[in-house]
């Protein structure tokens, strides 16, 4: 088992990454304060892991709420069923809520965490790789709006992160794939040396060995848990992390949300980023194949869905939380391997990248 921090001061949280996790009580029983727990999971993962889960907390009142699989049930009327059973119950503020599943069960457990009494502690048990790299860590909680992504929410941080890479036997190849699409991203930001190892020792993740699956895991956790102790409520360098992503919240939102994967979607921003880079000369053509090729060959989408056009991609990214006094920043490339969130950026030149990625 591999142990991370991240550093937040009092608010700091340790990161457990290994096997056969779910079956070892000791690792949370020291985040468990009060007599109750209310593990949240989907009607996917709950056949699967909820009766492990459950034996972790026996000493407690343990219940569970069982909410549909899926990004469309990402909101405030789907998030309410956790509050509906905790107020039903009278579960008092020293609960500790765990969100066992992938990254919307983790956002939308984070976020009625956040707002229960006013806060309340909980624990995430990520069970998809995208969790597992990323949406468990750094305190982003929170739920979709018609209008945009995670537009609802709030920072707030978990008391632990515990992945146990066993549950990803489980996972679809989609949904691998897409939470590989998060892995490139941490290379692809500042780590030219993370990025060729992930070219050379991408056919072991696909095959999830379990050796290569650790590194990688632990690597992603490593570079966001760095940059969320240094800007834990992205007021700087924690953006740099949303390297694909305005453009693929875009996707997401014109798509309609659960039609195409967080991981797709970001894995097709991440090649727009790369072109808008290229048109300003900050990359060139042979780097942009570089990027091209090693999304591709993580088995993710490189072009846009048929049925989304150039204006509904403005239209989604001017509402994006990236905006500031009307301003759109994207982070882009500057240099292969090394990404900056900048404005300046010319939007004819944004534009043609749309229609490019629209018309193909």
């Amino acid at each position: 088992m591999k142990t991370l921090r991240v550093d937040l001061g009092n608010r700091s949280y340790p990161i457990f990454i290994g096997a056969d996790l779910i079956t070892q009580p000791e690792l949370l029983k020291p985040f468990i304060h009060g007599k109750q727990v209310v593990i949240v999971t989907n009607d996917t993962i709950a056949p699967l892991y909820l009766r492990q889960t459950e034996q972790l907390f026996s000493d407690v009142d343990c219940q569970s709420v069982i909410l549909p699989d899926g990004e469309q049930y990402k909101t405030i009327a789907g998030m309410m069923p956790i509050i509906d059973r905790m107020m039903a119950e009278n579960i008092d503020r020293r609960v500790t809520l765990v969100a066992l599943g992938g990254g919307v069960i983790g956002d939308m457990t984070g976020f009625a965490a956040a707002i229960y009494r006013r806060g309340v502690n909980f624990i995430q048990i990520p069970t998809t790789l995208l969790a597992q790299v990323d949406s468990s860590v750094g305190g982003k909680t929170g739920v979709n709006h018609p209008l945009g992504k995670n537009m609802i929410g709030a920072f707030y941080q978990p008391q632990c992160v515990l992945a146990d890479i066993n549950t990803l036997n489980t996972l679809q190849d989609n949904q691998l794939a897409a939470g590989l699409a998060e892995v490139i991203k941490y290379a692809l930001i500042d780590d030219p040396d993370f990025m060729a190892w992930l070219e050379q020792n991408m056919p072991k993740l696909l095959a999830r060995d379990a050796q290569a699956l650790m590194y990688a895991i632990e690597k992603s956790c490593q570079d966001k848990a760095r940059i969320v102790s240094l800007d834990e409520k992205e007021a700087g360098q924690r953006a740099l992390l949303n390297l694909g992503h305005t453009f693929g919240h875009a996707i997401e939102a014109a798509s309609g949300y659960g039609n195409i994967l967080h991981g797709e979607a970001v894995a097709i921003g991440m090649v727009m980023a790369a072109d808008l880079s290229l048109r300003h000369g900050w990359l060139h053509e042979k780097e942009v194949v570089r990027i091209h090729k090693l999304i591709s060959a993580a088995n993710l989408p490189t072009h846009l869905p048929d049925n989304i056009s150039t204006q509904q991609m403005w239209d989604f990214m001017a509402g994006d939380k990236k905006v500031l006094d009307g301003t759109l920043r994207l982070v882009l490339f500057k240099r292969q391997a090394h990404c900056a969130i900048t404005s300046d950026y010319q939007p004819p030149l944004l534009q043609q990248t749309l229609e490019s990625f629209a018309n193909a």
